[in-house]
């Protein structure tokens, strides 16, 4: 039920963020647009604290939804318990694998500027790999997880390290080491498949392009451009104060257990361990996705969607994995963003297509479609031309669409379906053009997703 509620706030938001105002209107009509986005707001806040204030939610949970230069902060709950300190949008917390876009960010930045290209090869900057199929791999393919990569983190020499040594993480080639001598899952370009592997081979090759650390370089081609002033990729397992603390989400501890700073972030480096605020977050997500960072042609290149590849955890509605993206396709409306999950953190991130409208979820808890109610957090991602669902759940209709409307009796879920005729769809043409107008022949690339088993994620880091 959990997820049912968090999947719901997801979506309202997205819902709240791409309603615009239309141009040049008058002013009974400016004031109707103001008047649903106050509608659209307090829609959120009931979502949200509804999702603090139920058995077992998170302490706290913060939004910036931002239209234009109009910012709003939706806080509710607690960033420290035992001080009872509410969420503020300047404090500092975990990304966990919002931290990915981050190097999709530096990559594609370089790319833009001709330090690397889309068709380098694993093998060009990481000699040494032990296996010859992996130095094939583009970095193409690792910024849309095509690449074939087995995961890291489900390895169990990594798992056992990391137990023995929770606070101090190794150097992140180490990282790579856990499993480099295993074959590829896949031949690369073929299929799709989400591997924290991914990343960390991104960080690694951006270093070995440039000659300077990944975090040098995260300054100079994403901190800096953006303003971002509390944003870093630290080593070690502390949290500058003040900080938003993360907390396990097993309902029957209480109170929870504080996961802030339980392990080193050098764990996960560039897949997951980076930190940031969230108006730090939220300057972060318009700015990559409104074209701040790289040219109009780098940009189109990373909307060539990968069809049916999903963020980890899912994003709202039918996911489709970009170059260090995702774009989210729901009955409110297109947004491209990402989401994570790390102990005690779970984090959203979204901009409609300019970067004009944006919006953050952070809540201090983990919350995987593993975790709570099985099946909800698929079961609010919408698509469009979805099945209709009935508020109240006939018994025929369960029958019918058993994944789709599973738990849809919960209250909340009526925010959701009052929302979803409010925004009408994007012009999704305007995702796919090239630099000079030419419409991109190939903007979306079917492969095949990799079926996963569900992992329990309390006995290893996912780097999500």
């Amino acid at each position: 039920m959990l997820l049912v509620s968090m999947a719901v706030a997801l979506v309202v938001a997205g819902g709240a963020v791409l309603a615009a105002t239309p141009i040049g209107t008058t002013a009974g009509t400016d004031q109707g647009a103001l008047e649903g986005a106050k509608g659209r707001d307090a829609a959120l806040d009931s979502a949200f604290k509804g999702l603090v204030a139920r058995h077992g939610g998170p302490p706290g949970v913060i939004a910036i939804v931002q239209r234009g230069s109009h910012r709003k902060v939706h806080a509710f709950g607690v960033r420290n318990i035992e001080r009872g300190l509410p969420m503020r949008a300047g404090d500092r917390m975990r990304l966990a694998s919002t931290s990915k876009a981050f190097s999709g960010a530096v990559a594609l930045s370089l790319v833009s500027e001709g330090q690397l290209s889309l068709d380098d090869k694993v093998g060009e900057f990481l000699p040494g790999l032990p296996r010859e199929d992996w130095r094939a791999v583009t970095l193409r393919q690792l910024l849309d997880h095509t690449s074939g990569l087995p995961d890291f983190t489900q390895a169990k020499g990594y798992q056992d390290a990391l137990q023995a040594s929770l606070k101090k993480a190794p150097p992140p080639r180490k990282l790579l080491s856990y499993v480099e001598d295993k074959k590829l899952r896949f031949k690369p370009g073929s299929r799709y498949h989400y591997s924290n592997s991914d990343n960390v081979a991104i960080g690694l090759m951006v270093e070995a392009a440039t000659g300077r650390n990944y975090e040098g370089q995260l300054r100079e081609q994403v901190y800096g451009p953006l303003g971002l002033k509390k944003t870093t990729l630290p080593a070690g397992p502390n949290l500058r104060a003040p900080y938003i603390h993360g907390y396990d989400n097993d309902p029957k501890e209480q109170p929870p257990d504080d996961y802030s700073e339980l392990l080193a972030a050098g764990w996960a480096w560039a897949s997951g361990g980076m930190v940031s605020t969230p108006t730090d977050l939220n300057d972060f997500i318009r700015g990559y996705v409104g074209g701040d960072l790289f040219g109009p042609k780098t940009l189109a290149r990373q909307r060539r969607v990968v069809e049916g590849g999903r963020s980890d955890p899912p994003g709202p509605g039918k996911n489709s994995a970009g170059l260090g993206i995702f774009r989210y396709q729901t009955r409110c409306g297109t947004v491209w963003g990402h989401t994570g999950n790390f102990f005690g953190y779970t984090q959203f991130m979204a901009a409609s297509r300019v970067g004009r409208r944006s919006l953050t979820v952070s809540v201090n808890e983990q919350l995987t479609p593993e975790k709570g109610a099985r099946g909800a957090f698929k079961a609010l991602r919408p698509r469009r031309n979805a099945p209709y669902v009935p508020r109240w759940p006939t018994a025929s209709a369960t029958a019918e669409y058993p994944s789709t409307v599973r738990r849809l009796g919960h209250p909340a879920t009526r925010v959701l379906l009052a929302l979803d005729d409010q925004v009408g769809a994007d012009d999704e043409e305007a995702f796919d053009v090239w630099e000079g107008g030419e419409p991109d022949p190939h903007p979306t690339r079917p492969v095949d997703p990799v079926e996963e088993p569900v992992h329990n994620h309390e006995q290893h880091h996912d780097g999500q």
